[in-house]
């Protein structure tokens, strides 16, 4: 056997070895995350997360998320279009994730909202001037407050509200379900408990569809 092909033939058992190793790492990785999953079902949602749908729904994403990331300010119109297109069947919950330093003040903020019964107005115009208040990924709650005109919220007691120790209780509650969960970055995503194999669009929806065809042969 000539060297040439005995050095495609190593190749190709290299290669071979490199993609069973792949395929084995990340079924690995899928199997544990499925199964912290299951262990801490507990802590994906809990009685103050904010939710949008309806609380039956079969299909339930839970999202946690930081109002000062990019792909979270992406990622949320493409999940209300999942959620348009399959009406009463699929349920949003919120969880915050403030990793980017300062960003614990505009989720108090969010949660202030909520007081108001302003939440989800409140959320897509921060996520529409996400550039403004959060240039470089550096979030300015002081940048925040001129875009939240015309939503009809008492600002000062907004302000004052910020401050309330139940809603310190709430971003301490969801940063440690965070971290019982393995969740590093944001936005991660769980649909039915499960979590994402990998991130990416085509992912969720993927684990959306299949959790949405689960639950019609039910």
């Amino acid at each position: 056997m000539s060297r040439k092909v005995l050095f495609i033939a190593a190749a190709a058992v290299l290669l071979l070895v490199f993609l069973v190793g792949t395929l084995a790492y990340k079924s690995e990785k899928t199997s544990q995350s499925a199964q912290l999953a299951e262990r801490n079902r507990a802590n994906l949602v809990r009685m103050h997360s904010p939710a949008h749908g309806k609380p039956d729904a079969p299909v339930v994403i839970v999202e946690f998320f930081d109002p000062a990331c990019e792909t979270c300010r992406e990622f949320y119109p493409l999940v209300k279009k999942m959620m348009a297109a399959n009406p009463d069947r699929i349920r949003l919950v919120l969880r915050y994730a403030p990793f980017h330093n300062g960003s614990d003040k505009v989720v108090a903020l969010l949660e202030a909202s909520r007081k108001q019964a302003k939440f989800w107005p409140v959320l897509e115009a921060l996520f529409a001037a996400q550039a403004d208040w959060a240039p470089h990924h550096t979030p300015q709650v002081s940048l925040v407050w001129r875009h939240l005109e015309g939503l009809g919220l008492n600002l000062e007691q907004l302000q004052t509200d910020m401050t309330a120790p139940e809603i310190a209780r709430v971003i301490a509650q969801d940063l440690e379900d965070a971290r019982a969960l393995n969740v590093t970055m944001t936005p991660e995503y769980f649909v039915n408990g499960k979590p994402l194999p990998e991130f990416g669009y085509e992912q969720l929806k993927k684990l959306v569809d299949d959790a949405l065809n689960e639950t019609q042969r039910r």
